[in-house]
This record gives C-alpha cells, structure tokens and sequence, in this order.
C-alpha cells in the first residue's frame, strides 16, 4: 500500500539532500513554488492561443486551453484542501511528525492540474490525432520498420500527457531537469503511469492511455518509485499505480470541461437556453435557491449561478468519494475516476451526451479539426522530409536547408537516433499555437510571405 508520507515527496530532480516538510519556508513552499514555475513557462502561456474545444469566437467569449487549465487548477485546489483537511484527520501523524497541513494537498494538485493540458497540441483533441495519424498511415508510416514497436506506437499514438511530462522535466542546454517540479506534483501529473505498449491492458482507467515517451522512461521511474507508485506485470511489462492524488486532477478536469463546455455552448448558441439549463438544474436540485434563481433575468447571470452551484456540488461529491475509498485508492485497486461513482452520473452523462452532439460535432468545430489534421500532416512532413536527407549523408535539398534554416532550431535534427530525432520533432509541432501554426504552414505553401 501506499503511504503519504512518501506520496507528498518534496524531492526535485538534482537533490541530494532529502527535502524535509517541517524545514520548508511556509511564505515559499515547496509545491507552491511548482505552481509559480508552471504558469510563467513558455509551455504554459501559449495555452492562450490553443483551442479547447471551440475555436476562438468573434462573438462572445469561450475557453482556450490556458483559461480551462486556470479554472481547472482552482477546481483542483479546493478539492485537494477538503481531502487533505480529511487525510491529516484521519492520519494526524502527518502534521504532528512531519508538519504537512490541509494546503499541502491543495497544492500539490492545483500545479498539477495547471500543466494538466501543457503537452496538448494545437486544433483541440484532434491535434494528437493528426500527429499520430501522420505517422500511422500518412509519410510517416515509412519508418514503422527502423523503430521498436514501443517507439514507433509513442508516434502513432501521440499523446499528450506523455508529451506534458517531457516539457516539465525534459533537460536543455543550461537548464537540468526541466521546470524541476517537486516529485509529489509530478506524481499527480501522472495520469496513466506506464507505456504506450501494452495498450489497454485492463479496463482500470490508469491504463486507458499512456504516460511517458521512451527517451523518458528512466525520470518517470525515478519520480515513481521516489513517491511509492506500486508496481505491477502486465505482459511482461512493468505498470505503475496512480499516485492517489491525481484522480483529484482528473476529477477537477472533469467537473470543468463537463459544466464549462456546456456552458461555452449555450453562450454560443450551440444549445438551446431553456433546454439547457433544465439539465444543470437536475444537477443541483438540492442546493438550488429557487426564489433567487427566478429572479436572474439574463442567462448569463442564470448561467454563472447554475454553473457555481454545479461545481460545488461535484467538488464535494468527489471529494467524498475519493475519502470513502482511500484504502481501496491508496492499495491501486481503485479503477475509475471518481466522477464515475457519482450518484450524479447520470445528470453528467445527459450533459455530455449533449456537449457532443451540439458543440463536438457542430460545423465549426468539424471544419476548424479539418484544417488541423491538414496544418500539422505539412509541417510534419517538411520537417521530417528535411531532417531525413541530412542524416543521408548531406543529400538534402537547397529547399531542405532553408527549412532547417527557419525551423532547425526547435529540434535536434542532427541526433543520429531516428527515434530521438521523431519525438523532437512531433513535441515542437505540438508546442505550436493555433495561430502560429496555421502561419507557419501558410508561409511553407507560399500563401503568405
């Protein structure tokens, strides 16, 4: 089973000494600082320029990919202080012996929920897609047979969260260890703790995708087994269980996009006003002040009070599902997010059903994901076209040269491993911007000088 004491480790990447919770400077902790080094990356600040699920709006205002993670960090923060308020409760030796206190939790998970999205390509969900795609049956099939099956599956299944995790610990010139985030933040990040391969091994919802590239395996073993992850086979392969904390991140990312999307949607006109907030007030029936309610005479201010209510009734939903079964989380045997064990699933999957009907599937998020798959497939191509002929040997073009001239900075195009080279190449075009992106491709194709 695992323990807390281990689970909040305060160890960053390049420590010698043991960082100790009662030495810690209660004006500068810790795992508030992880926080502080997240929101001022680079990684972090071109989330403002990347869809979340409908693209920027001339009309009214709705949800980057930066505005979410803010939201979904404060989320997160609330429900990592109620539990943690909880755990010191229940296991008091943590503030007596080792001076952890109910904030710790909160956060631990806020920074973790933070970066929870900065791997995220551009053009929303389908940007993984487009990636992965490319190299599953576009030009980039070519290299299936000069990879291990690990390796080649990481391109072909391009996720995200595995690429989240190289932006924060990944070692640059002058800079070890990435952002050096404390391990217990890490661990949180770490929503599918394994590889790409096996895929799928089980239905536990730690395993539904995957958490790491190759050229990572040793740091995410490090950060594992510094915080306790459990460790198990599956197929000959070693599997990790998540850390407890981070189903307080998916639970956060899940309240939020559940309730916020469908609010962007109403906003939008995508769904029907009175259709809509019929189903969040099924939601929050119990906490619901009607005569205040009726008295609201815009939807937005109809919106924003249903929404409010919404959120906190899933924060301490959550939260008292994730006390309830702590033993059964801590042991790894606890294979769901907590939002589904929520006597609330059914009113959240109406919403979500709708969501994706009226705003998933509506024309301008179809066409805006159309033009991604067609934006990334380019620049992928001329970036790997280019970096191919110069390692054969200088056989590359004039028009090679200017590629690499322009763009040969982002990526180690000169790495002799095709593997390393690939994955480089895929994280710089999944660092773009909406905006930047749909500009580097207009200048490759000549429609813009």
């Amino acid at each position: 089973m695992m323990n807390w004491e281990q689970l909040l480790s305060l160890k960053r990447q390049g420590d010698r000494n043991k960082r100790l919770r009662k030495e810690q400077d209660e004006t500068r902790l810790g795992f508030e600082v992880d926080y502080d080094r997240i929101i001022f990356s680079s990684a972090f600040r071109s989330l403002q320029d990347k869809t979340q699920v409908i693209p920027l709006s001339k009309t009214s205002f709705v949800h980057t990919r930066l505005t979410h993670s803010l939201e979904v960090s404060v989320v997160g923060r609330s429900l990592g202080r109620v539990v943690g308020k909880k755990i010191l409760e229940k296991h008091p030796h943590l503030a007596a012996i080792h001076g952890y206190q109910f904030n710790d939790f909160g956060a631990i998970v806020a920074a973790a929920a933070l970066a929870h999205d900065i791997g995220n390509p551009p053009f929303g969900h389908s940007g993984e897609k487009a990636i992965g795609e490319y190299f599953k049956t576009g030009s980039g099939n070519r290299y299936r047979d000069q990879l291990t099956p690990k390796q080649y599956q990481d391109l072909i299944d391009f996720e995200g969260n595995a690429n989240g995790f190289k932006i924060l610990t990944e070692s640059r010139e002058g800079i070890e260890g990435g952002l050096r985030l404390s391990y217990a933040t890490l661990g949180a990040f770490m929503k599918y703790p394994k590889e790409s391969l096996p895929k799928k091994p089980t239905s536990h919802i730690a395993h539904k995708k995957f958490g790491y590239f190759q050229n990572e395996t040793s740091f995410f073993k490090e950060v594992a087994e510094e915080v306790g992850l459990l460790q198990y086979q599956i197929d000959d392969e070693v599997t990790y269980s998540r850390h407890p904390l981070t189903f307080l991140v998916e639970a956060a990312d899940d309240i939020c996009y559940t309730i916020i999307d469908f609010e962007d949607g109403i906003n939008l006109g995508l769904i029907e006003e009175e259709y809509a907030l019929e189903y969040l007030i099924k939601l929050v029936k119990d906490t619901i002040n009607t005569s205040k309610y009726n008295k609201l005479t815009t939807t937005a201010d109809r919106l924003s009070y249903l929404r409010a209510l919404a959120i906190n009734t899933l924060i301490g939903e959550a939260a008292s599902i994730f006390i309830e079964h702590e033993e059964a989380i801590l042991s790894g045997t606890f294979d769901m997010a907590l939002i589904d064990k929520s006597k609330y699933e059914a009113q959240i999957d109406d919403i979500i059903k709708i969501s994706i009907a009226k705003i998933y599937q509506s024309q301008e998020v179809t066409e805006k994901e159309i033009a991604g798959y067609e934006i990334l497939a380019t620049l992928l191509d001329r970036y790997c076209v280019a970096t191919d002929n110069f390692n054969k040997g200088g056989k590359n073009s004039n028009y090679d040269k200017l590629i690499l001239r322009a763009e040969g900075m982002h990526f180690d195009y000169t790495n002799a491993d095709l593997y390393t080279r690939l994955i480089g190449i895929s994280n710089y075009v999944a660092s773009l911007t909406d905006g930047n992106a749909l500009l580097k491709f207009q200048k490759i194709k000549g429609l813009q000088l």
